[in-house]
């Protein structure tokens, strides 16, 4: 990383009241008079309104300015008791000059440091993320109770990319299984077609852990995607099974052939998909979603050509026919 940088920005130079809260309670003296008397002899306190026309002025009541124009005459100044006598405020209380933060910032109505900076070319906020938050670890466990380190930046926008994504998921899901029994007209084969899917994910992981990219937005938009491609090739293998059978073709046959004449149809343009997504998996953005489509796609095209016709046959129980007996009708 470089420019790392902090918003508290520099201190300033405050007045600051040391009080001693025993000696004020045994003389009566309460800390809401001490800050009565302290804002009336510095900033004064509004005793009542002026008219002057359609305006009203306000009439503050405050020491002169050669009272308070020392930190000394602060205390000097007076402060009523309990029994009605007033004491000076040095006998309670003692002004110091102190550094405190200029302005204090908030994240979610708590105190927060932000402590940020740009990411040198070539890396992702995330991996960066996975590097740090290691190293944060023995922070965390020194950390007083009501203190903690949250990660924000790029890795906390995904996760909200990635909250809404997961919202409507299953919506999504839902109308790629309805529109796969609109095409295949089986819910047997609208199943398979659908698990197929899954497929990929292995080859996800391990093209984003050989690499070494992240899972984040990005690569979950290349999951969803490499679902669409999977399920298609997939639709085109079952469809070409159910037309040789549709001839007359034996159930066991038209899977072998099947798979045999979709095999370099299948292969060509899961190829030309990985190749296309070659100069995109450099890039520092859109790479870990290249790299997950090459992985899943690799995969996942080999298990739908050497898997799903043994998962065909499974399904519907298509046993092969001994040679030279006749075959059954489907």
């Amino acid at each position: 990383m470089r420019g790392i940088n902090d918003n508290w920005n520099e201190s300033v130079k405050v007045l600051r009241l040391d009080v001693d809260q025993d000696k004020a309670r045994a003389l009566g003296v309460s800390s809401q008079a001490i800050a009565q008397a302290a804002r009336t002899i510095n900033n004064g306190t509004t005793i009542g309104q002026y008219r002057d026309g359609d305006k009203l002025i306000d009439i503050v009541l405050r020491q002169p300015l050669e009272e308070r124009n020392a930190i000394t005459d602060l205390a000097n100044g007076y402060v009523p008791t309990s029994t009605g006598r007033s004491i000076p405020l040095s006998q309670i209380a003692k002004a110091n000059f102190v550094w405190e933060p200029g302005v204090l910032w908030r994240e979610g109505r708590d105190y927060a440091a932000t402590v940020q900076g740009d990411i040198i070319e070539g890396l992702q906020g995330a991996t960066v993320t996975a590097q740090l938050d290691p190293l944060f670890m023995p922070i965390r466990a020194r950390m007083l109770p009501g203190y903690r380190i949250e990660v924000a930046g790029a890795v906390e926008e995904s996760s909200k990319g990635q909250g809404s994504i997961a919202a409507g998921l299953p919506i999504a899901l839902f109308i790629m299984f309805t529109l796969l029994m609109l095409q295949l007209h089986s819910f047997g084969r609208s199943v398979l077609a659908f698990l197929t899917g899954i497929w990929g994910i292995a080859g996800v992981a391990g093209a984003l852990l050989l690499l070494n990219r992240p899972f984040g937005f990005v690569a979950l938009l290349g999951v969803i995607a490499l679902l669409g491609m999977i399920i298609r090739n997939s639709v085109i293998l079952i469809d070409q099974i159910e037309q040789d059978r549709a001839r007359g073709v034996p159930a066991w046959d038209a899977i072998v052939e099947a798979a045999v004449r979709r095999c370099r149809p299948i292969f060509l343009t899961a190829a030309a998909a990985v190749l296309a997504m070659i100069p995109l998996s450099r890039s520092v953005f859109w790479g870990p979603m290249a790299v997950a489509i090459m992985g899943g796609l690799i995969v996942a095209t080999v298990l739908t050509l050497l898997a799903l016709p043994a998962m065909y046959a499974a399904w519907f129980r298509v046993r092969r026919e001994p040679v030279g007996t006749a075959p059954a009708n489907s």
